[in-house]
């Protein structure tokens, strides 16, 4: 590939440059509540009045789901050969990274975002690609629901039941430079699934059922809509920055995520970036690691740092040479954090008396700091 670079595993730091580079593409996304709302149609409605204004518009990827209106709107729009590939004996088609750069389009369109490529592309996901083609000064149109964004897992699987697999760092949104809500009521959605506008006439009734009730429909537009108000809120806070105005400022909180080997983990690290999100903080992650650790512990570890890494937190991590009290209020000294986030202790009443309650153990070596218990009942990662 010669000098080509791959953007796998980069932190949300590396994606920061690449937008705030005036040199580079702009990202424009279009967010949805759940399919079949009208993200890919609005995005291709807009790319066509660009393209009849003299902008230079081609198509990187758009899937139509066999949608009639989406097939129709597509029009006259150019399309760049999808890339060939072939995993375990099958042939697979994804977006071509280096054909789109080389074409040099003002405008690109790449539908489903949180997209994972298959192996033996140039990055593991499609947002990499994305941020790539930002980099080399190609604008980018995209789409998403907001159940793929990584700080909403556990609530989108709370309000539909299915955990969503393929997911984004928030961090790419917050860099987009303009995001758009396609928002749709629930009756008006539920509609287009029964007249078949989303789904195959086979999937409806499993549809409705399931993931399209209009109870799960209604949480997760109010999920979309108060996530984009959050973004927006985040982007006037920047721009008054910019401009030196004096805005409301959170500089000096500080969160600190407690996890174990316990399987909610990850669940809580995302509870701590949605609480440091809204409180504009900074956020660190707490590991105690035992002694000689197994493999699957050292992974798990490792897709910790992972996921630490996408929320642009500090990952700290401590051996257990004392008690696990003393060493989060120390860890919390040391880096000024000003609240605490833990899961619900698994110590029973009796253990609490005899070996002491860790919230208290903690509160006694700190002053001023708030401390927050997540019930992990129906946490899981």
């Amino acid at each position: 590939m010669g000098n080509w670079m791959s953007f796998s595993g980069k932190g949300p730091d590396y994606f920061l440059d690449i937008i705030r580079s005036s040199h580079n593409g702009k990202l424009k996304l279009f967010i949805g509540s759940a399919p079949g709302v009208g993200k890919t149609y609005r995005m291709l409605v807009e790319a066509n009045e660009l393209a009849h204004e003299g902008k230079d518009v081609v198509i990187g990827f758009v899937e139509s789901h066999g949608r009639q209106d989406t097939e129709r709107v597509i029009g006259d729009l150019e399309k760049v050969p999808l890339k060939e590939l072939i995993y375990k004996e099958r042939k697979f088609y994804e977006l071509d990274l280096e054909a789109i750069v080389a074409r040099r389009p003002d405008i690109v369109l790449i539908d489903e975002l949180a997209h994972t490529n298959i192996p033996g592309s140039l990055n593991k996901k499609r947002y990499q690609d994305i941020a790539e083609i930002l980099s080399n000064g190609i604008s980018v149109y995209s789409a998403v629901n907001i159940q793929h964004l990584e700080s909403l897992h556990e609530n989108v699987q709370q309000i539909s039941g299915i955990g969503v697999r393929e997911r984004i760092p928030d961090t790419f949104l917050q860099l987009a430079t303009e995001v758009i809500l396609i928002d749709i009521s629930p009756e008006t959605l539920q509609k287009r699934m029964i007249d078949g506008k989303i789904y195959s006439s086979d999937k409806i009734e499993q549809s409705i059922k399931n993931f399209f009730t209009l109870n799960k429909l209604a949480a997760l537009r109010e999920l979309s809509l108060r996530e984009i108000a959050n973004n927006i809120d985040d982007k006037i806070v920047k721009e008054m920055e910019k401009s030196g105005e004096t805005g409301p400022t959170w500089a000096s909180e500080k969160i600190l995520v407690c996890i174990g080997y316990e399987p909610t983990a990850e669940a809580l690290m995302r509870r701590g970036w949605r609480m440091a999100n809204r409180l504009k903080a900074g956020l660190y992650v707490l590991h105690v690691a035992g002694q000689s650790p197994t493999k699957k512990q050292l992974d798990k570890v490792e897709a910790w740092e992972r996921l630490a890494m996408q929320f642009d937190a500090i990952f700290i991590q401590k051996e257990k040479d004392r008690k696990i009290a003393k060493i989060i209020a120390d860890v919390a000294k040391e880096f000024g954090i000003t609240n605490i986030i833990l899961g619900q202790s698994a110590r029973t009443r009796r253990e609490e008396i005899l070996k002491g309650s860790i919230v208290n153990s903690i509160m006694r070596e700190l002053d001023q700091i708030d401390i927050h218990i997540v019930s992990t009942h129906n946490l899981k990662s």
